[in-house]
Formats: C-alpha cells, sequence, structure tokens
C-alpha cells in the first residue's frame, strides 16, 4: 500500500510537458540557421548543374531531390539541368526531367506546363531536345479501343 501511494505522490510532482511548452521549443528549434531565399536555392542548383565534372550518379541525385520537393523547378533550373544532360549525352534523361516537370505541376499542368516549355523552348531547340508530346510519349502506345465499345 504504502509503495502504491509513494508512487502518485511522486508522479504528482513530475513536471509535466504541455503541449504549450513543446511548441515553444519546437519555434526555437526551427529559428536556427538561415532560410534560404528563392534566388539562393536557383543559384545553388544552377551552380550544381552547370559543374563540368558532374556525373550520372550526381545528376540523377539532383533531380530526384528536386522531384521530391513541394515545388516546380523554375525554368533557368531547367535549362541548366537540361544542358548537364547534353553534356553527358544522356537524352532519355532530359526527357525523363520534362516528364517529371510535368507531374509535378500536378493538378494545374495545363497552367504551369505550358509556361515552362515556352521558357525552356529555346534551350530545348539549341540542344535538340524534344519534349515528351513531341515523341508521342503522352498518349500510351499499346492502347487499345475497349471491345465494349466497338
Amino acid at each position: 500500500m504504502l509503495r502504491v501511494v509513494a508512487a502518485r505522490v511522486a508522479s504528482a510532482m513530475m513536471p509535466r510537458v504541455t503541449a504549450t511548452s513543446l511548441a515553444g521549443v519546437q519555434s526555437v528549434r526551427e529559428s536556427h540557421g538561415s532560410k534560404e531565399t528563392d534566388e539562393e536555392f536557383d543559384q545553388r542548383y544552377v551552380n550544381f548543374f552547370s559543374r563540368n565534372d558532374i556525373d550520372h550518379w550526381e545528376i540523377r541525385k539532383a533531380m530526384n531531390d528536386l522531384a521530391g520537393m513541394d515545388n516546380v523547378p523554375e525554368p533557368v533550373i531547367i535549362c541548366a539541368a537540361l544542358k548537364a544532360c547534353r553534356r553527358l549525352n544522356d537524352f532519355a534523361l532530359a526527357v525523363r526531367f520534362l516528364e517529371s516537370v510535368k507531374d509535378k505541376a500536378g493538378p494545374h499542368a495545363d497552367k504551369i506546363y505550358p509556361y515552362i516549355i515556352q521558357e525552356i523552348r529555346p534551350t530545348l531547340d539549341e540542344l535538340g531536345i524534344s519534349t515528351p508530346e513531341e515523341l508521342g510519349y503522352d498518349k500510351p502506345e499499346l492502347a487499345c479501343e475497349s471491345e465494349y465499345h466497338m
């Protein structure tokens, strides 16, 4: 009996963590370090893709990082990535990257993707890279009409 009473008294005396104290700790942790501006973010990726010694693994890693972020890359980043693909002679990666950019636009692809293509069109023409739509990759290759609609 004494053990039960002692345990309850000890637990009552322990400081309790409340939601307000956790929120204060979280905001302190988030405030450490400097925030990167959009221009600095764009310039960091442009500089990375513009490196002469970039290899296939590094370019795929950077593209995968961009695909995992909650934003659509700016046209200057896309142009730098396409030029890096051309330096590596990786046409397939360039087309797949354009497909990922279209997928990143999500439900607003009908507004965002034409703008991006308009902005990167000079680079596409300079490098001789076709868009997925020009290659017919936007439509299924072996799509057959349903037998119920014949």
